[in-house]
């Protein structure tokens, strides 16, 4: 078995979280090897719309002019579309970004690949190694961790003084490491879809609603580019399956209450069709010796209020800001990450679980229930601050909104 130079970090994934960690650590002077088994970055269908919290958490991390030197946008206006409003009564309650978060420019878009490949050069400039199509990765926790992996063809064993899983929700090396992911029931089925060419949609606005048995999303990333989602029942899940999948998708954004969705409709797809399903997973204690799990590996939020790419950011700054802090990095320096992460994704679960039952749940009740829940947005404390937790952050709300009982009882039909 052969061995490489042993490097400070061992950092399992590519990927965006594990990118952050490799550009941050490297930037500030350690060694770091990142092995991705992928040859290269494919579309996951996730991971390109960042809350306002996330990019203050970008800032923070010195990333943010990086995403905007390549092309990352801004998105200016929310505005709700809805089968139970008129385009003009969605219109008058639309939402300035920069009105309800002052100093806010509001959410961030780019393309998942792009991004990943974006931090995979900024992580190997600032000095980090890289190694693509990685095989056989086997971590071995405790407090001088080994990794075994195999490149092109060759066994390698190193002894980092860490290693970062960050191989997303599909990833081994939490389970390797004995680190528990808990998750809690499907709720529905979410499929996305790159399109280009929708020059006719405005590229400063996004909108999201509800229309007979879909939720929609729509994310401009500028240039005609966006980012379009569909949520749809349990039962409903051949819907984005087989050749004619990516034609039928696109027909769901033939929306009588949403204008100018025709130029979304008449888009260019410009990536697959996948389905997914929708639920929270979480990790109450992110970490074991030798060993610590960051973004999706770590546990992920339900993706249809897309906390995922500040999740990991929140995660990478928390975690980094330790090891920037001690020279002590056993097991017990993580304890103030998994309380803080803890916490922050309970708070997210409530505030997805508002989210996907308004949202995502069909029929004359659903209707009902959501024409109820949207009247109590600044009404009832609960219902307000879960609605603002994606937007200005879980931390940015006051604890009482939290409250899973009084969630449970104004989601009561």
């Amino acid at each position: 078995m052969s061995r490489i130079e042993t490097p400070d970090f061992a950092v399992i994934g590519g990927g965006i979280a594990g990118g952050v960690f490799a550009t941050v650590m490297a930037r500030a002077g350690h060694s770091v090897l990142m092995l991705e088994i992928t040859a290269e970055h494919r579309d996951v269908v996730r991971g390109e719309w960042m809350a306002p919290w996330g990019v203050n958490e970008a800032k923070r991390l010195g990333l943010y002019d990086l995403y905007r030197s390549h092309g990352a946008h801004h998105i200016k206006r929310h505005v709700g579309y809805d089968e139970l409003l008129s385009p003009e009564q969605a219109e008058a309650q639309t939402l300035e970004f920069a009105a309800m978060l002052p100093g806010s420019e509001g959410p961030l878009t780019i393309g998942h690949p792009k991004l990943c490949g974006i931090l995979d050069d900024a992580a190997v400039a600032s000095g980090a190694r890289f190694l693509r199509s990685v095989r056989k990765t086997q971590v071995v926790p405790g407090s001088a961790p080994v990794v075994r992996f195999e490149h092109d063809g060759v066994a390698h064993e190193i002894r980092p003084r860490l290693v970062l899983a960050a191989d997303g929700r599909h990833g081994k090396t939490a389970q390797q490491a004995g680190i528990k992911v808990s998750a809690d029931p499907i709720h529905h089925w979410f499929s996305g879809m790159l399109i280009e060419g929708a020059h006719g949609w405005p590229a400063d606005k996004q909108a999201i609603g509800t229309v007979g048995d879909i939720n929609y999303f729509i994310f401009p990333q500028g240039d005609g580019r966006a980012r379009l989602y569909q949520g749809v029942a349990l039962g409903d899940k051949e819907r984005f399956m087989g050749e004619e999948a990516p034609q039928r998708f696109a027909d769901g954004f033939r929306l009588a209450c949403v204008p100018q969705s025709e130029a979304i409709a008449a888009g260019k797809p410009a990536s697959h069709c996948f389905v997914y399903p929708n639920n929270d997973t979480w990790a109450d204690e992110p970490f074991t010796p030798g060993v610590v799990a960051i973004g999706d590996a770590a546990g992920h939020n339900d993706p249809i209020i897309g906390q995922g790419l500040s999740i990991a950011h929140r995660d990478v700054r928390i975690v980094s800001d330790i090891l920037k802090s001690t020279a002590d990095w056993q097991a017990a320096a993580f304890a103030p990450y998994a309380e803080e992460r803890r916490e922050r994704m309970r708070r997210l679960r409530l505030a997805a679980r508002l989210a996907s039952v308004r949202d995502c749940e069909f029929g004359e009740e659903a209707r009902a229930r959501r024409a109820r829940l949207f009247g109590l947005f600044m009404a009832d404390p609960v219902i307000t601050g879960l609605m603002m937790a994606p937007i200005a952050g879980p931390d940015a709300v006051p604890a009482e909104a939290f409250n899973q009982a009084a969630l449970e009882a104004a989601l009561a039909v």
